[in-house]
């Protein structure tokens, strides 16, 4: 909820805008112990769809729900439902008429976007974060507003469990961020869960693997976070730099910006 209020990252409050000048957010989470999960997709006036996605996963029979009837079962639940001027933010909107503007200049075939990897403005912005506690449970959970100028209700990686966030205490948690079709193309949260389960794999060896020889090669770029199940933490990514960082009960802190070690 933390990253979700700031407008610096593109869920909540900072979601992107889509095409129609309205934010579609998308959000899930995901506990190991049981698998249980919840998820939202296409959301425009809960505060939080991070706690959308908790409220499906622990109060409904669903894994994903979608659009209005979403946040009609979520305002029916007494989550914190706002209106849509509460995600205004002018770098956002800013961003929205430079992308049109550039493509009244020149055209851009939108199914080519990702294959082009046109990016631009259309940079990364997701948030993610995995924890486990002291019984050796995982949680994961992933939150975003999409691509900027997105069209036609697009929905990316973030909300489908097993492409951009799995839990799974016999392995890992992971959440992704990254041009989601590759990430739902390649299962790749579940992908890197299962080189570790099935393979005895290292975690950093699987990340790397689903990183740059199945989504690299597909022409698609994003990165990982990972926590494995003995507390062990990971993360890689096939771009110039992901912002991420961790806390550990003993009081040590890290935040990285760019390049890998």
């Amino acid at each position: 909820c933390v990253l979700e209020n700031s407008p610096l990252f593109n869920a909540g409050k900072g979601a992107v805008y889509n095409i129609d000048g309205n934010q579609e957010m998308d959000a899930s989470i995901m506990e190991g112990n049981t698998l249980n999960s919840g998820a939202v997709a296409g959301i425009n006036h809960v505060k939080n769809p991070i706690l959308a996605a908790r409220i499906v996963m622990d109060s409904t029979a669903h894994v994903m729900l979608s659009g209005k009837g979403a946040e009609q079962a979520m305002e029916q639940f007494g989550l914190e439902m706002v209106d849509s001027t509460y995600f205004f933010t002018s770098s956002r909107y800013n961003e929205l008429k430079r992308i049109k503007l550039q493509e009244n200049d020149n055209p851009i075939d939108y199914n080519s976007i990702l294959n082009k990897n046109f990016l631009g403005d259309r940079k990364y912005g997701t948030v993610g974060a995995v924890a486990i506690d002291k019984e050796g449970n995982i949680a994961a959970g992933t939150s975003t507003g999409g691509m900027t100028n997105k069209k036609y209700g697009r929905i990316g990686d973030s909300p489908i469990i097993g492409a951009g966030t799995y839990a799974n205490n016999l392995t890992c948690g992971i959440s992704a961020t990254g041009t989601g079709e590759y990430f739902i193309r390649t299962v790749a949260a579940h992908e890197v869960s299962n080189l570790i389960q099935y393979k005895k794999v290292s975690p950093q060896d699987a990340l790397h693997e689903v990183l740059n020889n199945q989504i690299g090669k597909l022409g698609g770029k994003g990165g990982m976070i990972l926590l494995d199940k003995n507390a062990n933490i990971f993360w890689d990514f096939n771009t110039k730099g992901m912002f991420r960082g961790y806390k550990k009960s003993t009081g040590e802190n890290v935040v990285e910006m760019f390049g890998l070690d």
